[in-house]
């Protein structure tokens, strides 16, 4: 059974010289999708902005620390689908694209906006042959088509914003899935176009219309109404294979309808007021009322896209809350051309002469359902990048109209001049609206000149000033935020933040906690106050209730390690390492607990492993590096292992070297290991040990030459308390001495120490010949010998060994 098959186009005899250069297809997509690439040449230059920060450069699932597992486990954003927060947004397709493009090219955003403007340019050709072969439009309105929607403004949110991928790739799955489906009756096209429609699925949620596209038009082509004699007219169906294909195409639509639902884990996504207003107000009326206006105005967005804006949300529409509101009128017109277009549509199913017209209302209407916030709830009231794929079918509706008017026209220069000049202006407007997605300040400033009442921008601008301290500034906008939307929380919180040397923050913070009761942040700022002002009771409440409400929040728990005791804070810092395994930080903290109780060797464990974190390559920190190094350092220096810190010390300086020459590096690497190595043989040589008188040595070991300053020390103050004891008990033995009699028998005590000193002194050590020192005065002409007692004033306090690392090169880093 064979599907109706579809009527020739019919080509005007004056579209001969137009068929000179659309007779090669590929010509034709290759034109277009040059003029899709090069109207978004100029948003290559741009950084990420927007929503590219959380889903992108914040989003473990891209940057490859997580597993590639989890892009299946996680929402767009890397948070589990299982999680309450989750937004429920599941488009692993989209995220692999992303972890691909890190690891090819990195962070560089550069290559990130490359790759949307060729998956743009690829959308621009399948649009062309979809308008040909599907719409059945003639083959140079159907370059037409594909030149409209290459240069149409109301895509840069989706093509200059990174994030935006998701809408143009499934858009390019889309497309190919209906192209497939309509191209032929083959069971392996039908199967690869329900394939192509689940994988628009998995790149964004409303692909999988490709589906009930492909069934609402394949319906439309195979019913067909048979006249009878009696004048009746019965409407039956044509069994061609018909049924059999759609059935199929519907039995793979409820299920991958319900593998979606099952993918939310029995909790939709959680949206605020301040996301979607009119989904929380009371009235049905107003709600109604409202989501028909935003309707309408989302085709006014595609009619005329010269208001744009990356946020549409917190005041920036407001609610339609009486029939006598003038929006109403666009409502009615909207709704007007739907219902004329749609009762041509159905008056056509006979004769099928306007399939144009058909394809087109489809592709805008169908795409746009799941975000049109009749069926569903959405996060979003207005968002410019929902619009890519309906597009498609607004830019169909336009061209045909122009088709007619070109068959009916005279005039026919003139509608050329208006489509050169639509196409001008597209372009224009493109290349402008670009420059805005450049950075995150002038996308915030081009949005606010559009948007001055939404409270959102206000608040994000205020974000922007705060990080570029212009403190001032940002206090401003907070305070216009909150004008505009008196319960946002969150600028509460952050205006908080900024005026804590006024006294003020308590105030914020609690507002913040007053209109949301489950404010993360603002319970977390508030114990760090209290915590300031000595209130640890209080902090404690608070960050437990911080706690409670995201137990993965790890700056809670550095926060709670100031108030808790030394003795508990082994478990807080096991759930650091718990939640962040790879953070070098909390590997030096749990060190410096460690040491701090005086189990230096564990702690240089935990120095060890923050050290390879930090010099990995995924994880790495310069500044990590240097502090996971002198913990370590500190620690070998504590234990007395010198030899190992002076190694630890030399390969750093070898790998790192602070920008110098590799050549530069390691001589300065030798130099201080040379250096090193005198001071420690001048050390030896300067310090002899003493050996009992009994025992003499014929070589030289290191073991004899070694003494500390501390025992050097002790030994002197000893003798000299027991030389003075001694004098005082003869002196008391013998009161009746005199002085001069004193004076004679020390002197001959101080005569025996010597001559027993310089007696122990050669017993001790016996030197060769190549170690013989040349600080000994008998050996350079000096009659007189020297004693330890001669020598007591001169080393009253000996100097310090000098150490074997530079202190100051430890302190500077």
């Amino acid at each position: 059974m064979r599907r109706r098959p579809l009527p020739p186009v019919r080509e005007e005899p004056n579209s001969k010289t137009w068929k000179k250069w659309c007779e090669n297809d590929f010509i034709v997509y290759l034109l277009v999708a040059c003029v899709g690439a090069l109207s978004y040449a100029n948003s290559t230059d741009g950084q990420f902005v927007h929503d590219d920060i959380p889903a992108i450069v914040s989003n473990s699932d891209v940057t490859g620390s997580g597993n590639v597992l989890s892009v299946f486990r996680n929402d767009f954003w890397g948070t589990p689908m299982s999680d309450t927060k989750s937004h429920k947004s599941y488009r692993p397709l989209t995220t692999l694209s992303f972890r691909l493009n890190y690891k090819l090219c990195g962070i560089s955003p550069w290559w990130w906006h490359v790759c949307n403007v060729a998956l743009h340019a690829a959308c621009c050709a399948l649009v062309a042959r979809t308008g040909a072969h599907v719409a059945r439009l003639q083959r140079p309105f159907a370059a037409l088509a594909a030149l409209l929607f290459a240069v149409h403004p109301i895509h840069t949110e989706a093509v200059a914003g990174v994030v935006g991928r998701a809408d143009v790739l499934a858009c390019l799955f889309f497309l190919s899935s209906i192209l497939l489906y309509h191209g032929s009756s083959s069971r392996p096209r039908m199967y690869s176009s329900i394939v192509l429609a689940a994988l628009s699925m998995l790149a964004k949620e409303t692909g999988l219309t490709a589906l009930l596209f492909n069934v609402a038009f394949d319906l439309y082509r195979c019913w067909s109404p048979l006249q009878r004699p009696s004048s009746a007219v019965k409407w039956r169906w044509k069994y061609e294979g018909a049924c059999g294909r759609m059935i199929r195409a519907l039995a793979a639509l409820t299920l991958l309808a319900g593998a979606r639902l099952a993918l939310l884990q029995g909790s939709l996504p959680a949206f605020s007021p301040q996301d979607n207003p009119p989904a929380f107000h009371p009235s049905f009326s107003v709600r109604l009322m409202t989501f028909c206006y935003l309707a309408a105005f989302n085709w006014w967005l595609l009619l005329c896209p010269w208001s744009l804006s990356h946020d549409w949300q917190m005041g920036s529409i407001p609610l339609v809350t009486s029939a006598w509101d003038p929006r109403n009128l666009l409502t009615c017109a909207a709704l007007i051309t739907f219902s004329t277009l749609a009762y041509r549509c159905l008056m056509d199913i006979e004769p099928q002469r306007h399939i144009p017209a058909v394809a087109g209302l489809m592709l805008l209407v169908i795409p746009y359902l799941p975000a049109s916030n009749l069926l569903v709830t959405v996060g979003f009231v207005v968002a410019e990048r929902v619009l890519y794929i309906p597009s498609v079918g607004f830019t169909l509706l336009t061209v045909y109209g122009i088709q007619l008017l070109w068959r009916r026209s005279k005039r026919r220069k003139l509608l050329m001049a208006c489509v050169a000049v639509l196409v001008v202006a597209g372009v224009s407007r493109t290349h402008m609206r670009n420059r805005d997605w450049r950075t995150r300040e002038t996308l915030l400033r081009a949005d606010l000149s559009v948007l001055p009442h939404n409270a959102k921008l206000h608040y994000n601008f205020a974000n922007f000033l705060k990080d570029m301290e212009q403190q001032d500034s940002a206090v401003k906008h907070y305070k216009e935020a909150l004008k505009l939307w008196p319960s946002y929380a969150s600028a509460h919180n952050n205006l908080g933040t900024l005026v804590l040397a006024s006294g003020k923050a308590e105030h914020y913070f609690l507002q913040a906690l007053k209109y949301n009761r489950d404010h993360v942040n603002a319970h977390y700022n508030l114990a760090k106050l209290y915590r300031k002002k000595n209130r640890v009771q209080e902090s404690l409440r608070m960050l437990e209730r911080c706690i409670a409400l995201e137990p993965r929040f790890v700056q809670a728990y550095l926060e709670l390690l100031h108030l808790t005791p030394e003795e508990e804070k082994r478990g807080i810092l096991d759930k650091l390492l718990e939640l962040e395994p790879r953070n070098w930080e909390h590997y030096v903290l749990y060190g410096d607990w460690y040491r701090g109780r005086g189990l230096v060797s564990t702690s240089l464990k935990y120095y060890s492993s923050a050290m390879r974190l930090s010099f990995s390559t995924r994880d790495g920190s310069p500044r990590g590096e240097v502090i996971s190094l002198r913990a370590a350092c500190v620690a070998l220096r504590t234990l007395g292992q010198y030899a190992r810190m002076l190694q630890l010390l030399i390969r750093w300086h070898g790998v790192r070297g602070g920008g110098q020459p590799a050549s530069r590096r390691l001589l300065a690497a030798q130099v201080w290991r040379l250096r090193n190595e005198l001071a420690e043989k001048a050390a030896l040589y300067a310090r002899p040990r003493h050996q009992d008188t009994a025992t003499t040595s014929t070589c030289l070991h290191h073991s004899k030459l070694e003494i500390s300053p501390d025992i050097y020390l002790n030994e002197l103050k000893e003798d000299s308390i027991i030389k003075d004891n001694k004098i005082h008990d003869v002196s008391t033995q013998s009161g009746t001495k005199t002085h001069q009699e004193m004076t004679e028998m020390s002197k001959n005590k101080l005569g025996n120490s010597c001559q027993n000193t310089r007696q122990f002194s050669k017993k001790s050590v016996s030197l060769s010949a190549q170690y013989k020192p040349t600080h000994n005065k008998s050996e350079i002409g000096h009659k007189q010998k020297s004693c330890r007692l001669h020598k007591k004033k001169k080393m009253k306090n000996p100097e310090a060994f000098p150490p074997f690392a530079s202190e100051h090169l430890i302190k500077t880093y």
